[in-house]
């Protein structure tokens, strides 16, 4: 085991080799096909095909074909071996050595009377704003809805709000809002950190305080819909109906009886299914 452990080690010594990884983490469950990784991370083919056969001999990632495209993902048995190694054998089972990792698998993100949720995409124009009103209507007694963009558009999508008012939904708190709102110290400490659109998943940011749950639950972007108003408003019917959909399955959850790793693998199933309904 430990030749694996150290063969890992070295594969993610390399900063590009890191990038993809750190990448693919972040998509994580999402299958990502190798155009895709190259041109987030502006790498040649060549390049990047040498990186993954590194990292996949590693045991760090996987592939799979999809017809003629190869997708990749992390391994996550992989990437749970080499950091249960670290933790038990380099830190000797310390939790305390090995901050800022939780001091138990059982200690649950929430510390206060609700629930901190945050949503994000590029422009918080459509997506992410669909997904705060959804929550907030479901469950506005147990969560603390949020929304934000990392290059949010300074007025919301009137699609969107379209489809919002057709819902039923109070529009009185929506907003578009920067990223930055929510890191700063003052910011409320977030227990669920979700992104749902791709390209706010592949940007690289720094970690979240308080180490909150993630989750990408990508939806295709209905901004970028052309063809008629009808046809228009058909895509952002759509992409409320994807969240509403994982908003109705994330709201179930019985979040107080979970520890944080079912919480985690839950968060991750309700990403899978969606994909599998929108495939």
């Amino acid at each position: 085991m430990e030749k694996e452990i150290i063969s890992r080690l070295s594969a993610l010594a390399h900063p590009q080799r890191l990038a993809i990884f750190r990448l693919l983490m972040r998509r994580y469950p999402d299958r990502l096909p190798a155009g895709e990784i190259a041109q987030v991370l502006a790498l040649r083919p060549s390049t990047l095909s040498a990186y993954l056969a590194t990292l996949a001999q590693a045991g760090l990632v996987t592939q799979a074909r999809a017809g003629t495209s190869l997708l990749y993902s992390v391994e996550m048995t992989g990437m749970r071996q080499m950091l249960g190694f670290l933790t038990t054998d380099c830190c000797r089972g310390r939790a305390d050595l090995c901050a800022p990792f939780p001091s138990s698998e059982k200690e649950l993100p929430m510390t206060r009377g609700k629930y901190n949720v945050l949503f994000i995409c590029t422009g918080n124009s459509a997506r992410s704003i669909f997904a705060e009103a959804a929550l907030r209507a479901q469950a506005g007694d147990r969560f603390n809805v949020y929304s934000a963009g990392t290059r949010p558009y300074s007025e919301l999508d009137p699609f969107a709000l379209d489809v919002l008012r057709a819902k039923g939904h109070d529009l009185t708190p929506l907003r578009a809002k920067n990223v930055s709102e929510f890191q700063g110290p003052d910011a409320p400490r977030l227990d669920f950190v979700f992104t749902v659109c791709d390209r706010a998943a592949n940007e690289d940011c720094p970690a979240w305080e308080g180490q909150p749950i993630t989750g990408h639950w990508g939806v295709p972007d209905p901004v970028k819909a052309t063809g008629t108003d009808a046809q228009k408003s058909l895509a952002f019917q759509q992409a409320y109906g994807a969240l509403a959909n994982r908003i109705r399955a994330f709201a179930a959850l019985p979040l107080d009886t979970l520890d944080r790793i079912s919480l985690q693998q839950a968060v991750d199933d309700i990403a899978r299914s969606g994909s599998e309904e929108s495939a």
